[in-house]
């Protein structure tokens, strides 16, 4: 579960599905993107915005998936129980998107995964990754459904989006989600400059990317842009900020305690959290960077 988060809208008590790998791709320098279907698909209930799921990879030379069959804590106590040798990997992702049915093929869900490499070893970071970048069709893997996020008032008309590349998916899942008449920006921070996606938005959303340079802190860019955002007069905003821990609680901050919004007007969700010791993403870092 992430360590910071606004309010969550779950799903109806589920259980976890199991899915199988249909392609990957290699989307841009930082991302590869796994596409699964298949199996038990049609029990995935596709809810937009930044939906986001547990998913359960199969322990190393494993030929299967073994999920839990309960959900809730009798399911994760379940797969604690579960024994090392066949227990499976668990972490948290955000769907890309989701394609339904069609006479020619069944339902599809993309998942990015973000490809870091160590410094050290030049190795891929993360059981994820490692995984994402080597799996083939065919593989399976479990799902479990855990709802969005974003919790936006029906008023709410103009938008402000923030993330660093880990949030990708669940700006593009927002945009996509959004009435097409209102307006905002989205501000997403990325390693590389062929990082940036299109995906379906409203007109009046404006995407900003932010390229990091080499040795900068994450989400010290997007929270720079957003800070340069002015919010027009006389409109219902809501603004949703999600990556590294530092980047959403910042901009609530940022929001809520130095401009005045309510809490209920800022969605936010930590994904990730650098190591102690790194400096906090605030107005008095950058001032002095």
């Amino acid at each position: 579960m992430p360590k910071t988060h606004s309010r969550q809208v779950k799903p109806e008590r589920t259980a976890p599905i199991e899915l199988e790998v249909l392609a990957t791709a290699r989307v841009s320098p930082s991302f590869v993107r796994v596409t699964l279907g298949g199996a038990e698909i049609d029990r995935f209930t596709p809810r937009g915005y930044d939906q986001w799921f547990r998913l359960f990879l199969p322990p190393a030379d494993a030929a299967e998936v073994r999920l839990p069959d309960r959900d809730g804590y009798l399911g994760y106590a379940q797969l604690l129980r579960t024994p090392k040798a066949v227990r499976p990997t668990m972490r948290n992702y955000t769907v890309r998107e989701f394609r339904a049915a069609t006479a020619d093929r069944g339902a599809e869900l993309d998942i990015d995964f973000v490809l870091h490499e160590s410094p050290d070893t030049g190795a891929l970071e993360g059981v994820a990754a490692a995984w994402a970048a080597g799996c083939r069709a065919g593989d399976r893997v479990g799902l479990l459904d855990e709802g969005y996020g974003f919790d936006a008032s029906e008023a709410a008309s103009w938008f402000l989006l923030v993330a660093d590349e880990t949030g990708l998916p669940a700006v593009a899942g927002i945009c996509a989600s959004l009435p097409a008449d209102v307006t905002g920006a989205a501000i997403v921070e990325i390693p590389d400059a062929a990082d940036a996606q299109e995906f379906p938005k409203p007109a009046g959303v404006v995407v900003h990317w932010v390229v990091r340079q080499h040795g900068d802190r994450p989400g010290a860019g997007a929270y720079a842009a957003a800070s340069a955002v002015e919010v027009p007069g006389a409109v219902a905003a809501h603004a949703y900020a999600v990556g590294e821990s530092g980047l959403a609680t910042g901009i609530r901050r940022l929001l809520v305690t130095e401009r005045g919004w309510a809490k209920g007007d800022v969605s936010f969700c930590g994904y990730w959290r650098l190591p102690k010791g790194a400096p906090a993403v605030d107005a008095a870092q950058l001032i002095g960077a």
